[in-house]
C-alpha cells in the first residue's frame, strides 16, 4: 500500500480539506477529482475507509457498484463524452496512490481515453464552479 500518514480522502470527509463532494450518504460518497483526467472525472468511495477493493465489506458492494453508475449517467448527460473511462487500482504495483478504495470516474476525451502523468490540478478555492456543473446536481443526476 502507498505510505500515508492520514488518508486524505478521509480528511476530505472530515472536512479537514477543501473538496467538492457531489453525493454522500451512509456508505458511500461521489467527490470531484482535483486532477481532472476526462471529462467530468470525479472518484466514488466508501464512508468507511477501505484501502483496496478486497477490504470493502459486502453491504458496501452495491452501494459503490450504484455510485459508479448514477456518476457514469450524470457525466454522460452532462458531457456527451464519446465513452465512459471506469477504473479502480489496488496495490503500488498497481499505481494505487491513495490508500483509500476509490473508483475512477470519467468520459473520455474528444482524442479518446483520458489523460495519464501529470496533469493541471483544480483549486477549489478559485475554480469551485468549475468543478461542479451546476447540472450534475441536478436531474442527470438523480
Amino acid at each position: 500500500m502507498p505510505p500515508a500518514d492520514r488518508c486524505p480522502f478521509c480528511d476530505y470527509l472530515a472536512g479537514l480539506h477543501p473538496v467538492t463532494v457531489l453525493e454522500q450518504g451512509e456508505q458511500v460518497a461521489i467527490l470531484v477529482t482535483r486532477e481532472q483526467r476526462g471529462q467530468g472525472h470525479v472518484l466514488v468511495i466508501p464512508i468507511a475507509h477501505r484501502p483496496t477493493v478486497i477490504d470493502v465489506a459486502p453491504a458496501e458492494e452495491q452501494q459503490l457498484m450504484n455510485a459508479v453508475r448514477r456518476a457514469a449517467r450524470a457525466i454522460a448527460a452532462v458531457y456527451d463524452p464519446g465513452g465512459i473511462a471506469v477504473w479502480q487500482n489496488n496495490g503500488v504495483p498497481a499505481h494505487q496512490t491513495v490508500p483509500h478504495v476509490h473508483f475512477h470516474v470519467a468520459g473520455t476525451l474528444p482524442e479518446g481515453g483520458t489523460r495519464s502523468g501529470e496533469v493541471p490540478r483544480l483549486d477549489h478555492r478559485r475554480d469551485r464552479q468549475a468543478s461542479q456543473p451546476s447540472s450534475l446536481s441536478g436531474p442527470a443526476w438523480g
